[in-house]
């Protein structure tokens, strides 16, 4: 799945997966983030986003030879992805990287080092510069809505939304709005 990074935009990656869909090549799925990816600790022992796609792609889409890799780690940031790039994306060999991150970089309170949503954009806009860079298409994911009064240091959600919204507006990559989503089940709240 080749693609020149200065033709990238959001309506060509999505045209580049729906070809590569209809085609017989498998694809190689890579899907990071925190711990609402890595799908332990966050799903209470509900299947996690990632499941879903797998059982999506893999079953429903019945393109068995596709792999579809979760790379998540509970607890980490943007820049520990971008730390542990080629164990987490690189040597994948990825065709489609999905990335939903941002809880812990926003947590705030003792022993948490203070990010700022600039700070985080532009470590977003790094990821997908490197994912582009790739020959893959990056998918961003804003991080879900919060039950702030249960998660303290964690009020900034909607910031790091913002954040991740406005990169993949500039950058021209495909967004899918968790937050946005979660917010309108939950009537502005968590569903």
């Amino acid at each position: 799945m080749p693609n020149a990074e200065s033709s990238a935009s959001a309506a060509s990656d999505l045209s580049r997966i729906a070809a590569s869909l209809a085609g017989p090549e498998p694809l190689n799925w890579v899907i990071t983030g925190d711990s609402i990816t890595h799908g332990l600790v966050h799903t209470q022992g509900g299947r996690s986003y990632a499941e879903h796609l797998h059982e999506l792609v893999r079953g429903e889409l019945a393109r068995t030879r596709d792999a579809v890799i979760n790379t998540a780690i509970s607890g980490h940031r943007i820049t520990d992805i971008l730390n542990d790039w080629d164990r987490r994306v690189a040597s994948w060999r990825p065709d489609i990287v999905t990335l939903m991150v941002g809880t812990n970089d926003m947590a705030t309170g003792p022993g948490q080092v203070t990010v700022e949503p600039a700070e985080f954009a532009a470590s977003l806009r790094e990821f997908v510069a490197r994912v582009r860079a790739s020959g893959a298409v990056p998918v961003l994911q804003t991080p879900p809505s919060i039950d702030a009064a249960n998660a303290p240091g964690r009020e900034r959600v909607t910031e790091f939304a913002d954040a991740v919204r406005d990169v993949a507006a500039s950058d021209d990559v495909i967004l899918v709005d968790q937050h946005a989503r979660f917010s309108e089940l939950g009537n502005g709240g968590v569903p």
